[in-house]
């Protein structure tokens, strides 16, 4: 399974991005999927996640009412659309997939495919 993000970049504080994460399988009806970043110098964060039907989402208490996660299972493809991104919000997007949903609490641990990584850069 390999797992492709896209749509990362340099954007002004206040501004929008959004990312997208392909993957090269139909994992996106069986599996958790979610993003976690991680910034220079800090570990890994929680971001997002999205159980395989789509019905429950996890935020992390930083982009909660900023970020919205989706999934589209016909396409294989997630999103994560970022608002009022602030300077903090800098760091690399990772998409990641999990056999079990990965929180309560949040564990990214349990994330068993990764991603490259997009960069995302608020100035």
């Amino acid at each position: 399974v390999q797992l492709v993000e896209s749509g990362g970049g340099s954007v002004r504080a206040g501004g929008s991005l959004r990312l997208s994460c392909a993957s090269t399988g139909s994992i996106y009806g069986t599996l958790c999927m979610g993003w976690v970043r991680q910034a220079p110098g800090k570990e890994r964060e929680g971001v997002a996640a999205i159980s395989p039907a789509g019905g429950s989402k996890y935020y992390g208490p930083s982009v909660k009412d900023r970020f919205t996660i989706a999934l589209d299972n016909k396409q294989s493809i997630l999103t994560l659309q970022m608002w009022n991104l602030k300077p903090d919000d800098t760091a690399i997007y990772f998409c990641a997939s999990a056999p079990t949903s990965v929180w309560p609490p949040f564990d990214q641990k349990r994330f068993l495919y990764w991603g490259q990584g997009t960069q995302v850069t608020v100035s």
